[in-house]
């Protein structure tokens, strides 16, 4: 992910916003502070290539840090 970040001369943050933004899928970052609320923000001024698009979707395991999101018992 820094190696992306450094392309686009951006945080890892939001190049995770800007790929989720790129996928159609909604998302509401936090921020405490103002100056995260900017960084927040500027995603609007790139887009990410489709090689890179694919990369990062590559490093999803399918698996929750948390819990199971398949598991209906959970959600419930």
């Amino acid at each position: 992910m820094q190696k992306i970040a450094d392309k686009y001369k951006k945080s890892i943050a939001q190049i995770i916003l800007r790929w989720l933004l790129q996928r159609n899928i909604v998302c509401i970052p936090k921020f405490v502070r103002i100056e995260r609320l900017k960084e927040n923000f500027n995603v609007f001024d790139f887009e990410l290539s489709s090689e890179d698009m694919n990369l990062i979707s590559t490093l999803d395991t399918k698996k929750s840090c948390f819990f199971s999101h398949y598991d209906s018992k959970i959600i419930e």
